[in-house]
């Protein structure tokens, strides 16, 4: 994978998508890859929250798809960025910190949630494709939105 993560920031379009063998170490060259997209896109704001985001995504699929495969993509959007983990895993994503508060894990989706705009997962069906996607979005805020000089782009501000 390690060249999938010496990216050149200048010229890098709209989206990356990629299939992967995770392991424990993974989410480290994903979040470099994620981080020299959001600085080419313009969104430095976001590489924090996105890229703990994909990190919480990625530990999901090491510790719970077998094969540890999944697909990435990352797409720039009008309000920012939409980052989707898909794997062949049928089970909903789903928060064990809910049941055992003292739990050492399980509160991936609960950050997921917390350092977001939004997230969710839908399955995936049709073409004899089973499994997942496991998405989220972060918004750019609207002063970063005004700097790229995006004006017919819609302004959500978040507090």
């Amino acid at each position: 994978m390690n060249h999938a993560t010496d990216l050149q920031e200048a010229g890098l379009g709209a989206r990356y998508g990629g299939n992967f063998t995770v392991g424990d170490h993974s989410a480290r060259h994903l979040r470099r890859i994620l981080r020299a997209y959001l600085m080419a896109w313009e969104m430095p704001e976001l590489i924090d929250a996105a890229g703990l985001a994909l990190t919480e995504l990625i530990a999901n699929v090491v510790r719970h798809v077998p094969g540890r495969r999944c697909s990435l993509a990352m797409l720039r959007t009008a309000e920012g960025v939409r980052v989707e983990v898909t794997d062949a895993c049928p089970s909903p994503p789903s928060s064990t910190a809910v049941d055992d508060e003292l739990a050492e894990g399980g509160r991936g989706l609960l950050i997921t949630e917390a350092v977001t705009d939004r997230w969710g997962w839908q399955p995936l069906t049709g073409g004899g494709r089973t499994g997942k996607a496991v998405w989220f979005e972060c918004d750019a805020k609207a002063e970063a939105q005004t700097r790229r000089g995006d004006e017919d782009m819609t302004v959500r501000c978040h507090s």
